[in-house]
């Protein structure tokens, strides 16, 4: 699903092949080459409308980034003597690139009026999950069939409504019970839902939907408000009520640290910077919750973590500080990496990453593919809702994956962790399979 650039600053990081969500949305990669905007700008350029690369030329038989395309359009859009057909071009490829168009202050909201008012995205996807504990020789097994629809309704020029529905059940059970430590239903569950306002150089959204952060520490959504202001520097604001704190806990099989709360107090600030291939920002996340309760010193030697005789003082508040940055050296290498720390924990008060990336499976282009390779630190009183899968919230170690696109609309994905448990220091192994048919 398409995300501004402005929204690529806040939240995502995690850049090409890791991600197959933020690759969509990366400003960074290619224009498939069977896309329809080929011939679109191909005609464009028969006419004499779109002069092509600075060298005034067009490479038709290669791919191009979304940026470069968005370029060439824009300076189609400033020409006035152009025929009724060649108009038509230019609106329908303004509309399709307008979140890179308004990244470089071209304004295109009125052409989404052209379009329809309602828009309907989605995927359905199975993942498969192996957890293992080498050192007490136990592994646990899941699998997951989820079905998600993200609409997008159009109020006006400016506004559109936004949700996410999903449905997921546990396939090994039969079930729509508990399973790989979250609650899965078999109806359809309204998860998100907010009006996003856009303007020049501001954005400001209400309702329920995801924070900054959210390809890393805080893959989840909250209730309240955001909004956002700049262009190539930007400022991110937003504050409301972040509920999923009762029986809140890693992900971690080893980790049954449990806080007990209704909801938690969240205000969230960042500010971000994007200038050709690289991005980058700094970001706090501030929580208060009345039982937000931290383990204490001497963690290696405690096996039963959900002792509450094993807590030394109560601290009601997390403070996590975040820096991030992105590098895209060409079309096929990447570097991404982040570090956060929670000020207000004693232990595990420190998560980073540092991640490779080849390439990237896109959905749109049969035949790509992707791979990566990282380090990741995940302590989970600042990791508190991490989005990885092959290493978990309270794990460290290394991750390999890859992905491909065996059909248009399909990303076949693999991970492989292998690591230790932070607060044990017992040897974790994890796999993670996942397939995403996209519509």
């Amino acid at each position: 699903m398409k995300k501004t650039l402005v929204s690529a600053l806040t939240t995502a990081l995690v850049v090409g092949a890791a991600s197959t969500t933020f690759a969509a949305a990366n400003p960074f990669s290619d224009v498939p080459a069977d896309h329809w905007a080929y011939d679109a700008v191909t005609q464009l350029a028969a006419d004499g409308v779109i002069e092509g690369y600075g060298d005034t030329t067009f490479r038709g038989n290669q791919n191009i980034t979304r940026y470069e395309m968005a370029q060439m359009i824009a300076k189609a859009m400033a020409k006035s003597d152009v025929s009724a057909a060649d108009k038509a071009l230019i609106d329908k490829l303004a509309a399709e690139f307008s979140d890179e168009l308004n990244n470089l202050g071209v304004r295109v909201s009125n052409l989404e009026r052209n379009a329809d008012m309602v828009k309907w995205n989605g995927k359905a996807r199975y993942t498969y999950w192996s957890h293992r504990n080498k050192d007490e020789h136990s592994k646990s097994n899941d699998d997951q069939l989820l079905f998600r629809l993200e609409p997008t309704a159009e109020v006006n020029a400016n506004w559109h409504v936004k949700a996410r529905l999903d449905a997921s059940t546990d396939l090994a059970k039969d079930s729509d019970g508990d399973t790989h430590g979250k609650a899965q239903d078999a109806d359809v569950t309204l998860k998100r839902i907010w009006a996003q306002g856009n303007y020049d150089n501001f954005q400001v959204k209400l309702g329920k939907f995801a924070p900054i952060d959210s390809d890393s520490i805080f893959d989840t959504e909250y209730s309240g408000a955001e909004v956002q202001f700049g262009n190539k520097v930007t400022f991110v604001a937003g504050a409301g009520r972040k509920s999923d704190l009762n029986n809140l806990k890693s992900d971690n099989p080893n980790d049954n640290t449990v806080i007990n709360d209704s909801a938690a107090n969240y205000q969230y600030a960042g500010l971000g910077y994007a200038d050709g291939k690289f991005v980058g920002g700094v970001d706090y996340h501030h929580l208060n919750a009345d039982n937000f309760l931290y383990l204490k010193d001497g963690l290696k030697n405690i096996k039963a973590k959900s002792d509450k005789s094993i807590r030394q003082s109560k601290e009601d508040n997390a403070n996590i500080w975040l820096v991030k940055g992105a590098y895209r050296f060409d079309k096929t290498n990447a570097l991404n990496a982040f570090y956060a720390n929670n000020t207000s924990a004693d232990d595990l008060d420190k998560a980073w990453s540092v991640e490779y990336d080849y390439k990237g499976a896109q959905a749109a282009n049969k035949g790509s593919w992707g791979m990566w390779a990282a380090y990741r630190y995940l302590g989970d009183n600042t990791a508190l809702f991490s989005t990885y899968d092959a290493l978990l919230a309270g794990q460290k170690g290394w991750e390999i994956g890859t992905n491909y696109t065996p059909f248009k609309n399909v990303i076949a994905t693999l991970r492989y962790g292998n690591g230790k448990d932070i607060s044990t220091d017992t040897k974790v192994e994890n796999l993670f399979g996942r397939v995403e048919f996209l519509f």
